[in-house]
């Protein structure tokens, strides 16, 4: 059987292959995402600009929360992946 079933899911492997990309790069994404350095980057390029004068102080508060929101948001556990 497992030469057959081999051969009959051999169309479906670009499509096996194009669904492990895009998981890999999902992880790749949230890994980015809660990075500390790069949420140090972030921060740090967010108050350069207000220094530069592009952004309010309103501004560099509420980008400033929307990184730090991002960083203290609970990463998906291998449990949550299942039910994706």
């Amino acid at each position: 059987m497992g030469l057959l079933s081999g051969i009959a899911g051999l169309p479906l492997a670009p499509l096996r292959g194009v669904l492990a990309l895009g998981e890999l790069i999902r992880r790749r994404v949230d890994e980015e995402m809660h990075d500390p350095a790069s949420v140090r980057r972030e921060l740090e390029a967010v108050e350069r600009a207000r220094a530069a004068g592009e952004i309010s102080a309103g501004e560099e508060a509420e980008r400033q929360q929307r990184v730090l929101d991002r960083l203290t948001r609970a990463r998906p556990g291998p449990s949550d992946e299942k039910r994706r």
